[in-house]
């Protein structure tokens, strides 16, 4: 079912909409909050929350691109079930893909001022400069959190190709953020 259709019945209040919701972008949500949380249980509670939480916001909202608005949803609640789970012990991964991009990503606490939609325009504008190749490695590692060996498999690449992708990726949204003035 597209996401049209499946917008209209969350409208409808008609509970079918989860359902087709579930067969549509259920395992890629499932997914996604697995590559944070790195467990079934927890990645299950995060796609369910997500789907409560959609059907508390569509409507009033409506959504364009439905399975992007669900993956932010989801995206959220496992980072929130990973904080709660490991506040004194941080996963490692997570930790690591953090450590990455606060080298190019300026901390908000220290520039108040720069507002989180701004810097997600900033974003989005830059990650059109990039080839579509290196944006989706980009993506699929800061995003979906995938591994760089699930990269590599699934663009055909090495996984050195993928890291060589990545730094240089880093490197180019450094200089294109002290271009836009932010200090990173």
């Amino acid at each position: 079912m597209d996401d049209s259709k499946i917008i209209e019945l969350f409208f409808a209040r008609n509970e079918d909409a989860i359902k087709h919701t579930d067969n549509t972008y259920g395992r890629r949500l499932f997914v996604l909050a697995d590559n944070i949380v790195r467990n079934d249980q927890d990645a299950e509670e995060s796609v369910s929350d997500t789907y409560m939480k959609a059907w508390d916001t569509i409507p009033p909202k409506k959504p364009v691109h439905l399975f992007a608005y669900l993956a932010k949803i989801c995206r959220n609640f496992a980072l929130k079930k990973l904080d709660w789970k490991a506040a004194a012990k941080r996963n490692a991964e997570v930790v690591s893909l953090t450590q990455e991009m606060e080298l190019c990503i300026p901390d908000m606490s220290r520039d108040a001022e720069l507002e989180g939609k701004e810097l997600g325009r900033i974003l989005s504008t830059f990650l059109r400069t990039l080839t579509p190749e290196n944006r989706m490695v980009f993506v699929r590692r800061y995003w979906y959190v995938d591994t760089v060996a699930d990269i590599a498999a699934r663009y055909g690449i090495s996984e050195s190709a993928v890291m060589t992708r990545l730094s240089r990726t880093r490197d180019k949204l450094r200089v294109y953020l002290k271009k836009e003035g932010i200090r990173v």
